[in-house]
């Protein structure tokens, strides 16, 4: 029968591997498995019944085809068929969109397709495009696009070469997608990489470097295109039997992160914190200067062994540098160095941050009497903005050198003005010492010590030891304020890939994200609420496993495609996770993610809501009634998370609620403690949102909850302090009728 075939169809049934575009589809075509079927026909039957058959399998084939392309263009991917032997290029609605162009402007030719691609990628994809044709493989490029509209767009295609009975390739098809929005965000990841102050890089399981940053390069001192592929151990056999290579060998070994400090081969003299953490990826390690730090370590154990007197000074460093580093939020170290500082040094002290010596803020003060201390606030308030130009303050951070205040009182009466001056007449110090905190060689601000009447002035071996405080004092102060950055822009880079949920016009939508206390780092949780064109709502929360910047990137491609597929099927929530997976393993988006999706859609008593909702593996809902009672609403049979298994069964439950109930959807971070059981968590939220139901109850006849009220007062009372992991909360009311 076969040899009465269509040759396009006989050259595809023929040549396509197990493994190729029906991996693609998730699935092997129905048309092929009877293809491949042994069938007796023989005499005049055969001859009847070539012609159906071959119609039964073409019609077969090209509704096969028109399914594949259904999914593929509710993800957002365009398809492209590439006949060899006549050279006409088709390409799909979608994949024109893709490329900015008209199907009246799209001649049909490869020469087509190369004007649309920047020059500069040509020959990279036409090495790929001959390559698959060459040996009927597969084909993959990811290039940018001239769009008509001026703008540069990256796309990423995969395909596959078919052989025609001759065995040489006949036709090229295949699938692309816009991969910018990923580019953007490995962009600002590298941006945020780039500016970090301290050496960063990654080894991969072999020891290869897959990533340094540009203070990596200066500190292995080689340019990264040499580093990045080259094994460690090869590049830097000195390294071997070391230190570094026991510590980073053991963090890989067991998991957990070691942190060292090691002194430089190829910067003598200089020191460094080492931080190595193992994940997924490889090796992550961070360096920090720490020369400075070392050097007063070295300096405050050469003075206890030459003047015994000085130990409990000495002692105080210690303790001080201990204290700095033990928090990484500025407000509090500077408050902690304040009440070190007193009356160790002096009577009374005041801290002072500078960001470039002209933004200046006394963010610390302390004295010694507890009596006096609203007044040297009520001082600190009003100093900076009462100093003259050339007062000792800022001589002190000009020049980056201690100044002596003799006869306090009056010298600094002469450059204040206004209140300031009847402050300090009152506070009445003798001697004043500025000293500034210096920082990777810069002045981050200074400290000023005052000695009231009767303390004897420093001595020398005091104030060089002040010195040595203020330096380890500005080095921690610096990396908490660093620390405070990388997080802000963490936080915002997260932020950036959530947007706002959709606001329907009987439901009431509130969103919090709460990033984790860990800097630099972004994560996988997301939410989503948006309507579908039949008119239903439909909410969703999911966290892709992980925290960092493919997790990051995962989630905004799974929430993307969830939203388009829910947007072009209006399938219900099972059905959109169940064409989600597939369009996620079509496209070789590699991660695994819970998720809950719900949608509410009108039941036949307007009193009443139905809820259809599904979950992969997700924290259950929880569900507040219009009376106050909370209940979580637990699958019957737990289901697999998305990215273990593009073929498992998702299930669509309901449940009839009434209009005024609430909707709470939420990731791990607010229930999940170390050492605790989840059980634990999940009863301690549905305690919490039992006892806020009240308080959150507006006044007037519906009896709806304040939304917002609710979910910023379970957030307060679910978290103590900044959170381990990242929390994104999701709470849906459905209005009552007449609200």
């Amino acid at each position: 029968m076969t040899e009465r075939l269509d040759p396009e169809l006989a050259g595809i049934g023929a040549d396509l591997p197990d493994d190729g575009f029906d991996d693609l589809l998730g699935r092997r075509p129905a048309w092929r498995e009877r293809a491949s079927t042994s069938t007796s026909i023989s005499g005049a039957d055969r001859e009847a019944g070539t012609d159906s058959v071959l119609a039964d399998l073409a019609a077969r084939y090209e509704a096969e085809r028109l399914s594949w392309q259904l999914a593929v263009t509710a993800g957002g991917v365009g398809s492209f068929d590439w006949d060899l032997r006549t050279g006409r290029l088709a390409w799909d609605d979608q994949l024109l969109t893709i490329f900015g162009v008209d199907r009246a402007q799209f001649a049909g030719t490869i020469d087509a397709f190369y004007a649309l691609v920047e020059p500069d990628d040509h020959a990279r994809v036409a090495e790929a495009v001959e390559g698959a044709i060459a040996t009927c493989g597969a084909y993959e490029a990811e290039y940018r696009v001239l769009r008509g509209d001026g703008t540069v767009r990256w796309v990423k295609a995969r395909g596959l070469a078919l052989a025609g009975p001759d065995g040489r390739a006949a036709r090229l098809l295949g699938a692309a997608y816009d991969t910018t929005s990923e580019r953007d965000a490995e962009a600002r990841m590298d941006r945020v990489l780039e500016t970090m102050p301290g050496a960063f890089l990654i080894l991969d399981d072999e020891w290869r470097f897959r990533y340094v940053n540009s203070s990596g390069e200066r500190l292995l001192g080689r340019p990264r295109d040499e580093l990045e592929g080259g094994v460690l151990w090869e590049l830097y056999p000195f390294v071997v039997g070391t230190q570094v290579e026991e510590s980073y060998r053991a963090a890989v070994r067991d998991g957990k992160p070691r942190i060292f400090e090691v002194g430089s081969e190829l910067h003598r003299g200089h020191w460094y914190e080492v931080r190595a953490w193992p994940g997924p990826d490889g090796l992550s390690v961070y360096f920090d200067d720490v020369t400075e730090r070392r050097a007063a370590q070295d300096e405050a154990r050469a003075a206890r062994e030459l003047e015994q007197a000085s130990s409990r000074r000495l002692a105080l460093l210690s303790e001080v540098g201990d204290h700095l580093s033990s928090t990484l939020e500025t407000e509090e170290a500077v408050r902690r160095l304040a009440r070190h500082l007193v009356p160790t040094f002096g009577s009374w002290c005041l801290v002072t941050m500078s960001e470039d010596q002209r933004h200046l803020r006394d963010i610390a003060a302390w004295h010694e009497d507890p009596t006096r201390r609203a007044t040297v606030a009520r001082y600190a308030s009003l100093r900076i903005d009462s100093l003259a130009p050339d007062a000792y303050l800022f001589r002190t951070l000009r020049t980056g050198e201690p100044v002596v205040v003799p006869d306090a009182t009056s010298s600094i009466v002469r450059v204040l003005s206004g209140g300031a001056r009847d402050v300090l007449r009152e506070l009445a110090p003798r001697t004043a010492y500025a000293v500034p905190m210096r920082s990777r060689g810069r002045t981050v601000g200074a400290i000023t010590i005052f000695l009231d009447e009767g303390s004897p002035d420093l001595g020398t071996e005091d104030l060089a030891l002040l010195v040595q405080l203020a330096d380890r004092a500005g080095l921690a102060l610096e990396n908490a304020r660093l620390y405070e950055r990388q997080r802000e822009i963490a936080v915002a880079l997260q932020r950036s890939l959530l947007s706002a949920p959709a606001q329907s016009e009987d439901l009431d939508v509130v969103v919090r994200y709460v990033a984790a206390a860990e800097a630099a780092q972004v994560g996988g949780d997301w939410y989503d609420a948006f309507v579908q064109p039949s008119g239903h709502t439909v909410v969703a929360i999911g966290d892709v496993m992980g925290h960092d910047t493919p997790a990051a990137a995962a989630m905004s491609q799974l929430r993307t495609l969830l939203r388009g597929v829910a947007h072009t099927t209006s399938g219900t929530p099972a059905q959109v996770l169940a064409a989600l997976e597939s369009a996620s393993a079509a496209l070789r988006v590699d991660a695994m993610a819970t998720a809950v999706v719900a949608r509410f859609e009108p039941a036949d008593d307007d009193d009443l809501t139905t809820m259809r909702w599904t979950n992969a593996g997700h924290l259950p809902p929880l569900l507040v009634l219009p009376d106050g009672s909370v209940s979580l609403l637990e699958p019957g049979r737990p289901e697999l998370v998305l990215g273990l298994d593009p073929g498992t069964t998702r299930t669509d439950r309901t449940t009839t609620v009434p209009r005024g109930c609430t909707l709470l959807l939420y990731t791990d971070g607010l229930v999940e403690r170390r050492g605790e059981h989840l059980r634990r968590g999940l009863a301690r939220l549905v305690d919490e949102v039992t006892r806020l139901v009240p308080l959150a109850r507006m006044s007037g006849p519906t009896g709806a909850l304040d939304l917002e009220r609710l979910v910023d007062d379970l957030l307060g009372r679910m978290t103590a302090g900044p959170p381990d992991d990242d929390i994104a909360v999701l709470a849906v009311q459905l209005r009552p009728l007449g609200a």
